[in-house]
C-alpha cells in the first residue's frame, strides 16, 4: 500500500528516536524492539528524554506572523493573505512521525520491570506530548484523525477521515488528565514536570475555550464555558500549590527584562519550565542577529501605541499621539516598553555612544530588546536560557479565564494582573473603572467583544500583549479571539513630519537628518554640536530610490514596511488545508471552509 509513507514518515515498522548520543551508541537508530529496550527505569528516561521538546531561541523571532513586526519575510499568513493560496500551495503541517513515536512508547513502555508509580510517570508524560501535538494540529486543521496507536501498512485506520474537533479536544484533555495525576514534581532539571503538565493544561484549555466562544463557525458555543472553567481552576491550583512567585526585587527599571537573555533563569521564582544554554558545556544559542536591527522584522508602531502612560492613562488618550517622534512616545511609558524595545539613550556594548536606530527600507525603525544579548562576550551571548512557562501566564490565564466566565472580581485582578504591575510600578487595573471607560482604540480592533466585562477583558488582552510580546503567544491570542482581520493592516514605523534634522538619542541634539529623494548625499557630512556627523538618509514614496520610505514622501508620516493588500478572509484563514497530495492518496479525508 502507498499510503504508509505519507500518515508515519518516520518507519511504520521501525523506529526512529532522537535523543541522547549514549542512548544512540547503546540501540540502533532503526532498530529499536520493545524486547531489547523497555526493561529499566533508565531505559524509560532515555526514551522520554528523547521525546523533549522545548521552546529556545527562535521564539524571540516567531511574533512575525502578528500584528506585533513587521516582516521582510516569506511567512505562511502574510502569503496567505497576499497570494492565491490553495491546497497546492499551502501544505505544511500534515506530519505525523512525533505522534507514531510517542504511541509506540505508549504501547510498550508497560514491559518494563518497574513499580506502577515508574511507569505511570513516564506514561504520563509522553501522553502530555501527546496532547500538545494533538493541540497544535487543531490550532491548524480543527478536525484531524485521533490516532491512539501505532499503525502498520494496509491497516484501514490509515485511510479513514478526520475526526471531529470535539473528540479529538476531549482526548486531548483525557491525556492530560492522566499526565496531571501521574507526572511527578521532581523532575530532571530542563524537563517538564507536573507544574509543566498544568501549565499547559490550563493554556489549552483557555485557548479552546475562547475559541469556541468567538468562532461561531464551529457551533460548539455551548460548550466553551466548561473548558474556561478548567483554565481557571487550572491557574488556580498551580497559584496554591506550585510555589511559583513574579520575580520582582524592586527594580521597576530592569526586574522584567531580567527574564529575557538572561545566563540563568534556572533559580528564578518565576520560571516553571526552563530550556538552559552553556556554551561552556556544548549547549549553545542565540538569536541577536535576527531580533536586533534590520534582518527580517522590526516592531510595529501599533505595538509601540499598546502600552500604556507611567501613570496609567492610555497613550492613545495623548493629545498628538499619532504624530509623535521616537523620543516623546517613550517618555513617562509603561516601563516593559524601554524593556522590550530599544529607547532612545539606549547603548550597545561595542559603541562607546548611545545607539542612533539605524533605518532601512520597509523596516519600522524601531529595535527589539527582548531576547538580545547585549554583550561582546561569546560565552555569554550563546549561553542564555529560554523561559518556556512563566508563572506570569499563569496569572493572566486566570484572569481571563474569569473575565470570560463573567466571575471575575477586584480581587483576583490584584492577585494577577496587579502583581504585574507592581513588578514595573505601574497603577492597578481597577475593573469598575475599566468597564465604565472602555478603551475606544481597543474596542474597535474587537469589535466581536461586547458582554458587559468587555472593559476590563479589553485591558486584559493588552496586557497580554505587552508582557508577552515577542514571546510566540500573540498569533495564537489572535486566532482564538476571532482577530484575523487585525493582520490586514500593514505594519508601520516611526513618525517624521518630514525632510529635517531629528534627535533620536533623547540628548536634544540632532543625529539624523532626511532630505528629498535625489538630493545628492554630500560626501563632507554636516556635524552635530557634538562634533559627530549626521546620518542622511534620502526620503520618498514606498517604491522610489529613496533611503527609506515615508507615508507621504518628502511630506512626511510613518515609515513604510510594504504596500500590498492584505486579505483575510474569514473563517478560512483561521484554519489550513488538507495538503492536496494527502487528499488523493486518501479520499476519505475532505477540506474545511472553503479550501480547495
Amino acid at each position: 500500500m502507498k499510503r504508509y509513507h505519507i500518515l508515519f514518515l518516520i518507519g511504520l515498522m521501525t523506529m526512529t528516536v532522537s535523543c541522547e548520543k549514549d542512548f544512540l551508541d547503546r540501540y540502533p537508530q532503526t532498530s529499536i524492539t520493545p524486547e531489547v529496550f523497555f526493561n529499566t527505569e533508565e531505559d524509560l528516561a532515555l526514551y522520554a528524554n528523547g521525546l523533549l521538546s522545548l521552546s529556545s531561541h527562535g521564539m524571540y523571532i516567531s511574533d512575525q506572523s502578528t500584528d506585533n513586526l513587521a516582516t521582510t519575510a516569506a511567512v505562511e499568513v502574510k502569503n496567505i493573505m497576499t497570494g492565491n493560496p490553495s491546497s497546492q500551495n499551502v501544505s505544511g503541517g500534515w506530519s505525523w512521525g512525533r505522534l507514531r513515536t510517542i504511541n509506540y512508547f505508549l504501547e510498550n513502555y508497560d514491559r518494563a520491570a518497574v513499580t506502577d508509580e515508574v511507569k505511570n510517570h513516564y506514561a504520563g508524560l509522553a501522553r502530555y506530548y501527546r496532547a500538545i501535538f494533538y493541540h497544535d494540529k487543531v490550532k491548524r486543521f480543527s478536525d484531524v484523525p485521533w490516532y491512539s496507536g501505532t499503525l502498520n501498512p494496509g491497516d484501514e485506520e490509515l485511510f479513514k477521515a478526520q475526526d471531529p474537533r470535539e473528540l479529538v479536544m476531549d482526548n486531548v484533555m483525557a491525556d492530560l488528565d492522566f499526565a496531571l495525576a501521574n507526572v511527578r514534581e521532581d523532575v530532571p532539571t530542563g524537563t517538564p514536570g507536573k507544574w509543566a503538565v498544568a501549565v499547559m493544561d490550563a493554556k489549552i484549555a483557555l485557548y479552546e475555550g475562547t475559541y469556541r466562544k468567538y468562532h461561531p463557525e464551529l457551533e460548539l458555543q455551548s460548550t466553551a464555558e466548561a473548558f474556561l472553567q478548567r483554565a481557571a481552576a487550572a491557574a488556580e491550583r498551580i497559584m496554591a500549590e506550585g510555589g511559583f512567585s513574579v520575580h520582582n526585587t524592586g527594580n521597576p527599571a530592569s526586574d522584567y527584562a531580567d527574564l529575557f537573555g538572561n545566563q540563568d533563569l534556572m533559580s528564578n521564582s518565576e520560571m516553571i519550565l526552563v530550556n538552559s544554554f552553556d556554551q561552556t558545556k556544548n549547549v549553545s544559542g542565540n538569536q541577536n542577529t535576527g531580533i536586533f536591527g534590520n534582518y527580517e522584522q522590526s516592531p510595529a508602531r501599533d505595538l509601540v501605541q499598546t502600552y500604556l502612560m507611567a501613570d496609567g492613562s492610555r497613550f492613545t488618550d495623548q493629545s498628538g499621539y499619532e504624530t509623535m517622534g521616537f523620543v516623546e512616545e517613550f517618555e513617562n511609558r509603561d516601563p516593559r516598553l524601554a524593556q522590550t524595545l530599544a529607547y532612545p539613550g539606549w547603548q550597545r556594548a561595542q559603541d562607546n555612544a548611545p545607539y542612533v536606530q539605524f533605518i532601512a527600507r520597509n523596516f519600522s525603525g524601531y529595535h527589539q530588546l527582548k531576547g538580545y544579548v547585549n554583550s561582546t562576550d561569546q560565552v555569554i551571548l550563546n549561553s542564555s536560557d529560554v523561559p518556556v512557562h512563566r508563572y506570569a501566564e499563569v496569572l493572566l490565564i486566570l484572569a481571563e479565564a474569569k473575565a470570560e466566565l463573567g466571575t471575575l472580581t477586584q480581587t483576583d485582578l490584584d492577585n494577577t494582573v496587579n502583581v504585574l504591575r507592581d513588578r514595573v510600578g505601574m497603577p492597578h487595573l481597577n475593573f469598575t473603572e475599566a468597564n465604565a471607560d472602555v478603551d475606544p482604540v481597543l474596542a474597535a480592533r474587537y469589535p466581536n467583544l461586547t458582554d458587559g466585562n468587555r472593559g476590563v477583558i479589553l485591558e486584559i488582552r493588552r496586557e497580554r500583549r505587552v508582557e508577552f510580546a515577542f514571546e510566540n503567544i500573540r498569533y495564537d491570542d489572535l486566532m482564538r479571539w476571532h482577530a484575523g482581520k487585525l493582520l490586514e493592516g500593514i505594519p508601520v514605523g516611526m513618525y517624521f513630519p518630514g525632510v529635517g534634522d531629528y534627535d533620536l538619542t533623547g540628548d536634544g541634539v540632532p543625529d539624523i537628518r532626511l532630505i528629498p529623494d535625489g538630493q545628492t548625499i554630500p560626501a563632507e557630512r554636516e556635524r552635530n554640536s557634538l562634533g559627530v556627523q549626521l546620518i542622511y538618509y534620502t526620503i520618498g514614496t514606498i517604491g522610489s530610490g529613496a533611503s527609506i520610505y515615508l507615508e507621504n514622501g518628502v511630506n512626511g508620516g510613518f515609515l513604510v514596511t510594504d504596500d500590498r493588500e492584505r486579505n483575510f478572509i474569514e473563517p478560512k484563514y483561521y484554519y489550513r488545508p488538507v495538503p492536496n497530495s494527502e487528499t488523493i492518496l486518501n479520499t476519505n479525508l475532505y477540506q474545511l471552509f472553503d479550501w480547495e
